[in-house]
């Protein structure tokens, strides 16, 4: 049974409205599953960072009391249950020592600290919380949008759940007629979603300059797979060769164009992505780099996300003792 949801009701799993408006835009969605892989594919591709800090923003932090006023009362509900857990009880002592992390990490990163509260005790919390503060900005922002997106498929198990016990309690058939074609509109459904319609190829890339802060824009990029009767091994080449895919470069939001086609099944395989650093960066220590990766048939259907995370350092500025 296809799942009709509206905008607001997609805020209450993510706070950015402009996610909330693509989802509607992609609508319906035949399962929770088809419904998670495009919302991934919306939050990490399609998205800019404006989205994902109003995102963060529609939280309250790590220990503090949503405001209802603030913001969607399922929103402040689901907050509060997230967070039941590791605060049920917890010492004022403790929780000023978080409130103090809390604003330490807010006034280094300009957002507050975003975790998955689900499960989590406020030692785990905070733990987390001091490892974290130590990224680089652009690092953390990366794992803050991930935490989310996290947080967003917790959310969104919860609201389909909630509208397919909706639609049961007002579905109830008593003949059996109805009631085998009910069965058989789920088996139909199952069996539609394992065939995920793909809106971007099943491997792509985005480029980070780390020393700047900002997407390293004009990086050329090169797609391989390994064509051979033996894979390749660390210091040995194989019995085989690379052969190219697929050749792009970043854009101003440091993510590559297509480097493949839009297939829905992705060949298995090894494959290896290699940036031309050299050429963004001309003198800097590497001159390229290559990230090579194994896709088996069980992961045929998934979607490989390779970043890489820039410091050009020129050779005469990294020198080793």
């Amino acid at each position: 049974m296809a799942m009709e949801t509206g905008e607001d009701e997609w805020k209450v799993c993510c706070g950015s409205s402009d996610f909330a408006k693509m989802m509607v835009d992609s609508a319906p969605f035949e399962s929770l599953e088809a419904a998670i892989h495009t919302a991934r594919d919306i939050w990490f591709n399609l998205v800019n960072v404006t989205a994902w800090l109003e995102a963060f923003s529609a939280h309250p932090q790590i220990g503090d009391t949503p405001s209802p006023s603030s913001i969607n009362s399922d929103f402040t509900r689901w907050s509060e249950a997230e967070q039941s857990t590791a605060f049920a009880t917890t010492s004022s002592s403790a929780l000023k020592e978080l409130a103090d992390w809390n604003v330490r990490y807010k006034k280094k990163f300009g957002f507050i600290f975003i975790i998955c509260a689900s499960g989590k005790t406020h030692a785990e919390m905070l733990a987390a919380l001091k490892e974290r503060y130590e990224n680089r900005p652009i690092v953390e922002l990366e794992v803050a949008a991930t935490e989310q997106m996290k947080i967003t498929e917790l959310r969104m198990a919860k609201l389909f759940s909630d509208k397919a016990r909706v639609v049961s309690e007002t579905t109830i058939s008593t003949t059996p007629q109805d009631r085998l074609r009910i069965i058989g509109g789920h088996l139909n459904v199952a069996a539609e979603s394992k065939a995920i319609k793909r809106s971007r190829p099943p491997i792509t890339t985005h480029v980070l300059d780390v020393s700047r802060g900002t997407p390293a824009a004009g990086v050329e990029v090169h797609l391989e797979v390994w064509s051979g009767t033996t894979g390749p091994s660390f210091g040995h080449g194989g019995g085989g060769v690379w052969s190219s895919v697929g050749t792009s470069a970043t854009d101003k939001d440091g993510r590559s164009g297509p480097l493949m086609d839009l297939v829905e099944a992705l060949n298995p395989g090894t494959y290896r992505i290699s940036f031309n650093t050299a050429k963004y960066c001309p003198g800097c220590f590497f001159p390229y780099v290559s990230i090579v990766f194994r896709v088996t048939e069980s992961q045929k259907l998934e979607h490989f996300h390779v970043p890489l995370l820039l410091a050009p350092f020129s050779f005469s500025t990294y020198r080793g003792s």
